[in-house]
């Protein structure tokens, strides 16, 4: 038969199915209207591409279904919407394009029944056909409960192959291959195994969308817990732990340190973060990992290598201190020519006021090195050293590792001041803390109790202070290279005075040079007068005192320049407090001039020697220590072990006290120097001879009468410099340290070396 022909995209149409499908090409519009007009039978078959716009017969299946058209609806925009039901096979024979639509010539081709078979078999096949359906309702929920019961009360296995296929979503191809199947047995086979492929495909389908939806709930679930934990946090304040150790890891990515110390913390933000918050433990845990990440562990600056400019540095800061620069140069020389040269660890040892933290100050600035001080005067506790177990509440680092954190560099400059005034009590020994710290060899892993891992303290300069060695630990001193910084002369703190002192004190004071100035004989009567110090401090103090006058005046707008001269000097600072130990006026009985260090200078001291009536007992006054009151025994032991030699009865001794007076009785004093000068007062107050007033002396005396060598001999010299004493007598082994002095302080004093009292006494009695 011949009919007009619809070529379908994309769909097939089946036997007993009803289809709605859209129309837009002009030949299939053509053909429905001549169907139209004729039997509404129509040829139905699918294209074997969606592409092609213009199908031929080799671009049409070879079987398809002749439909009946039940309704035509016209849409806008030149769709036409058909209705059609599947009548029945046919198979395309021939197609024409004609009159502007497809004419197929095709045969239609009834079904092949089942071969003769019992009802047992028929009823096996439909049921087999049943449980398909049944387990594919069950793997595809998209198809309805009624679909699935609809198919189920179907008894006719012919009429059961034929709605499946319609009820069930079979692919294009599946459907394809139903309808060019004519045999029902054929049908029966091709229909079970897409049946079971689909139910099989739609288990597989199943299972993993239960997989997936599993996941999808346990990672919902997890956002949800996690969401709920972040909103508890941040009820309970919480939620700062876990952005602090988002913090912590970004800086300890940008940390500079070892692959140890960068473990190490990376364990300690790990505990950190399942603390919780408000805890004493995530309280210390947080304050360790802070501390970590601020010390600078591989982080150094760039020294200085430029020796003529260190040596410039040192020079424009200080005047004199040529030990103490010659050193530092030695040492940046040292480093320049081996690249590295181990850090020198040097203690600055001299008076208050003599510029050593000053100059620690400078030595970081020739060296280009970061500065950190360290006050060590009245600590007693070892904890301040080494730090404190983090165990404990309150538990902080020691000073170093604080010094190190402050500086930013692991090689600063690190200055202990005040080395000599470390205490020790119950709670340890600072002292012995320092003594790992201040040993080059070992302090290359320095444990501090707080931090735990090792710092490396080998880069670090240290410099230290310290006004006497008497009170620093043997051990300690031991580690130190010490380096005198002595008291000034009256020349050298005139030069400081002038370069340093006045231009810092107008600057201090808001002064500029034209309005205010110190002329060179004022500065030199107040150094003379008004102050009597081994340093400068009191001296910067008066000059600060006339910056301070001066700017009154200049503001009362008396005066637009102030120049301080000797002869104003009294109106500015008042009467000379100082009054200069001069020596006494004429020779004497029982009166010698001795020479004393102090911790603030040289000093010199009037021994008097009275005899009087008594019982031959000693007397001491003027608060002489211990080692004082020794010496004048000795001293005594000598002059009674020598009597005969000098005509002096033994009775004296027995009848008469011996009185011996040190002024100023308010003012303690201690050592062994003045042993001679005892010894000479005693000699001449039993002998009765003259002691010549224009001399000084100072050493220690045995019992039989050898002078042994003394400390502070640069301090004594200036004090008997500044008394006007031009002649004194040294013990002949100090003599080399009298030979490094300057020429400033030995110039105009006749210096004698003596070896015995009898050189002592032969030099002192007129």
């Amino acid at each position: 038969m011949t009919i007009p022909a619809i070529a379908l995209r994309g769909l097939c149409v089946l036997p007993k199915m009803v289809v709605h499908f859209d129309v837009s090409r002009k030949k299939s519009i053509m053909a429905l209207e001549k169907a139209m007009v004729k039997d509404q039978k129509i040829f139905l078959v699918a294209q074997k591409s969606v592409q092609d716009e213009e199908p031929g017969k080799e671009e049409l299946y070879s079987m398809g279904t002749i439909g009946s058209i039940k309704q035509i609806l016209r849409l806008p925009g030149g769709l036409v919407r058909v209705l059609a039901e599947g009548l029945l096979r046919a198979r395309l024979c021939e197609l024409e394009d004609t009159e502007g639509y497809l004419q197929a010539e095709i045969e239609p081709c009834p079904t092949k029944p089942f071969p003769e078979a019992d009802i047992a078999t028929r009823e096996a096949m439909c049921r087999i056909l049943k449980e398909h359906v049944e387990e594919y309702g069950q793997v595809n929920p998209s198809l309805s409960e009624d679909t699935v019961a609809g198919l189920l009360e179907i008894q006719d296995l012919e009429e059961l192959l034929d709605e499946i296929p319609i009820n069930i979503p079979f692919s294009l191809e599946n459907r394809q291959q139903l309808v060019e199947s004519i045999s029902l047995p054929e049908r029966y086979v091709l229909v079970e195994r897409i049946l079971g492929t689909e139910v099989e495909i739609g288990r597989l389908k199943r299972n993993f969308q239960e997989k997936v939806r599993e996941r999808v709930d346990q990672n919902q679930r997890e956002y949800i817990l996690r969401e709920q934990m972040k909103l508890l946090r941040e009820e309970l304040g919480e939620d700062t732990i876990q952005s602090d150790a988002a913090r912590f890891e970004k800086q300890l990515e940008k940390l500079k340190a070892g692959k140890h110390v960068k473990e190490a913390v990376k364990k300690e933000i790990s505990r950190y973060r399942t603390m919780p918050m408000g805890s004493q433990e995530a309280y210390v845990s947080r304050n360790y990992i802070e501390q970590l990440l601020e010390l600078p562990w591989n982080k150094m600056s760039r020294d200085n290598k430029d020796l003529g400019r260190a040596e410039e540095i040192l020079e424009e800061d200080h005047y004199g201190l040529e030990k103490v620069k010659e050193r530092i140069l030695e040492f940046l020389a040292v480093r320049s020519l081996t690249g590295k040269g181990e850090s020198p660890i040097v203690c600055l040892v001299g008076p208050p006021g003599t510029g050593k933290t000053s100059i620690a100050q400078s030595i970081a600035r020739a060296l280009g090195k970061k500065y950190v001080r360290i006050c060590l005067g009245g600590v007693r506790d070892e904890a301040e050293i080494r730090g404190h177990r983090k165990t404990y509440v309150g538990a902080m680092p020691g000073r170093i590792a604080v010094a190190l954190k402050q500086a930013g560099t692991s090689n600063p400059l690190m200055l202990f001041d005040e080395v000599d005034k470390l205490g020790s009590d119950y709670k340890g020994d600072p002292s012995s803390a320092l003594l790992e710290i201040l040993d080059s060899a070992q302090n290359d892993k320095f444990r501090d109790h707080f931090i735990e891992i090792p710092l490396d303290l080998s880069n670090v300069l240290f410099v230290a202070t310290a006004n006497t060695t008497d009170t620093i630990p043997r051990p300690l001193l031991d580690r130190m290279e010490i380096i005198e910084v002595s008291s000034y002369t009256e020349n050298e703190k005139y030069h400081i005075a002038e370069k340093y002192l006045v231009p810092k004190q107008r600057e201090k004071n808001g002064l500029l040079e034209e309005q205010f100035s110190v002329s060179e004989k004022a500065l030199r009567r107040i150094i003379h007068s008004y102050t009597k110090e081994a340093g400068v401090r009191s001296l910067e103090r008066k000059i600060g005192s006339l910056c301070r006058k001066a700017a009154k005046e200049l503001l009362d707008g008396k005066e637009k320049h102030i120049q301080v001269t000797e002869e104003n000097l009294e109106k500015y600072l008042g009467k000379e407090p100082v009054r200069s130990d001069k020596s006494v006026g004429e020779d004497a009985v029982g009166i010698v001039r001795g020479l004393a260090w102090t911790s603030v200078g040289g000093d010199t001291l009037e021994i008097e020697v009275n005899l009087l009536p008594g019982h031959g007992k000693l007397q001491l006054t003027g608060q002489m220590g211990d080692v004082m009151k020794e010496s004048a025994k000795a001293a005594l032991s000598y002059v009674r072990s020598v009597s005969p030699a000098y005509e002096v009865d033994s009775e004296i001794y027995e009848k008469n006290d011996i009185h011996i007076h040190i002024p100023e009785g308010a003012v303690p004093k201690d050592g062994p120097s003045a042993g001679i000068t005892m010894a000479t007062a005693m000699m001449s107050a039993v002998t009765n001879k003259k002691v010549r007033a224009d001399l000084a002396m100072t050493g220690e005396v045995t019992l039989r009468g050898r002078v042994l060598p003394i400390g502070g001999l640069k301090e004594k010299l200036l004090a008997a410099k500044m008394a006007d004493i031009h002649t004194v007598l040294v013990p002949g082994t100090n003599e080399p340290n009298v030979q490094e002095l300057s020429q400033e302080i030995v110039e105009g004093m006749n210096i004698k070396y003596v070896g015995t009292m009898d050189e002592v006494l032969k030099e002192a009695f007129l």
